[in-house]
């Protein structure tokens, strides 16, 4: 059968690459052509788009490309009309998704979405689009289920946290080996993750490193992300004690006593990793405005949200700066406030269910096919 799957950012990268490895052992016949990155290249098929190609974020940055995305748009019908596939697999990506979504439908394609938009978060009016435009929606969170089924009666799959499965699956590191590679000491490892997009590194990393002369015990580690090239970071790296190691994420998360993350998936898997961490976020402050207004939720982590109290720290824009991480940071590397913080992160874990969600996605998948 034929799958064309659209993926736009790091994060459906890496969960398209695992379903489709699992499309592919289900469905030894698989066809794929798809939108997203180098994992999901690497799991084969024909790559349609590189996401880096279309990681605009905020509402200025996106009305300053709104040409580059029409014709994305465009472009991207074309391919599927040609391709003909079998069903068409969305993974989060709304603003894109959604509109191709709505053309499939009329097209009288079989439309999946694997990973819901988080329509729960803001735009819930979203939800009579979903219910026109999407034959079959996977979700991975779940409080999503109660928010879909109980709320605007349209009928989903919870399937576990594709995250667990990623964590679990990994090649274990030989952290001896790693530090020796990255030439990092016997210190303990505080890890930097700033995000994928170049406009949200260049706002957060810069910040985050202010208070790196505040903690000489530590040595500070960059997670520097797939799509971006080494050459975009050396303009924070003037300092000898700063340390940077390239889609190695899972790697340094596996070594890391402590982390400050950006705000996105990143949260979630720094938890999974079982990691202290403090939370940070600093968009362009019209975006900023404009979300504040419309964003009703209580908290901006993943962590947080399915927890439904915090658990980890959120540092947001005039609230991330120096003093603020400074202080957070010293609270996650006290030996009781980490063991308090590591039990609820096993807590979250239970909440996410058990492994599989890319087997559990690709046999629904298949299965409403056929």
């Amino acid at each position: 059968m034929k799958y064309y799957i659209i993926a736009g950012e790091a994060s459906g990268d890496l969960h398209g690459a695992n379903l489709m490895k699992e499309l592919y052992k289900q469905d030894p016949q698989a066809e794929i052509r798809f939108w997203g990155g180098d994992l999901m290249q690497q799991a084969g098929g024909t790559l349609v788009k590189h996401y880096r190609d279309l990681a605009f974020m905020g509402f200025v940055e996106v009305l300053q490309n709104l040409n580059t995305i029409l014709n994305n748009i465009k472009f991207c019908k074309q391919d599927i009309a040609s391709f003909n596939p079998d069903a068409i697999i969305f993974i989060d990506y709304p603003g894109f998704n959604m509109r191709i979504a709505k053309w499939a439908r009329k097209e009288g394609l079989k439309t999946h979405y694997y990973i819901s938009p988080q329509i729960w978060a803001w735009k819930e009016n979203r939800i009579k689009d979903i219910k026109r435009d999407v034959d079959k929606m996977y979700i991975i969170l779940p409080f999503e289920k109660e928010f879909y089924e109980a709320k605007h009666n349209f009928p989903v799959e919870f399937v576990g946290h594709p995250l667990i499965d990623a964590i679990q699956n990994r090649s274990t590191t030989n952290k001896e080996a790693f530090r020796k590679e990255h030439n990092l000491d016997d210190r303990p490892v505080i890890a930097l993750l700033p995000g994928s997009r170049k406009q949200e590194i260049s706002k957060m990393l810069s910040i985050m490193l202010s208070i790196v002369d505040d903690f000489k015990d530590y040595q500070f580690v960059i997670a520097g992300a797939p799509s971006q090239e080494y050459s975009f970071y050396e303009q924070f790296l003037d300092k000898k004690s700063i340390h940077f190691v390239s889609n190695k994420t899972y790697d340094l998360l596996s070594i890391a006593h402590a982390a400050l993350v950006t705000s996105g998936t990143a949260t979630l898997e720094t938890a999974l990793f079982k990691v202290p961490e403090v939370v940070c976020y600093k968009g362009n402050w019209i975006s900023y405005q404009i979300a504040k207004r419309i964003i009703t939720l209580k908290y901006i982590s993943l962590v947080n949200l399915i927890m439904n109290k915090e658990v980890v720290k959120e540092l947001i824009q005039d609230d991330f700066n120096k003093k603020s991480i400074k202080a957070e940071l010293e609270k996650i590397l006290d030996a009781k406030h980490r063991e308090n913080l590591l039990q609820e992160y096993d807590n979250l874990e239970q909440k996410l269910g058990g492994a599989g969600a890319s087997a559990n996605t690709a046999k629904l998948i298949i299965k409403e096919i056929k």
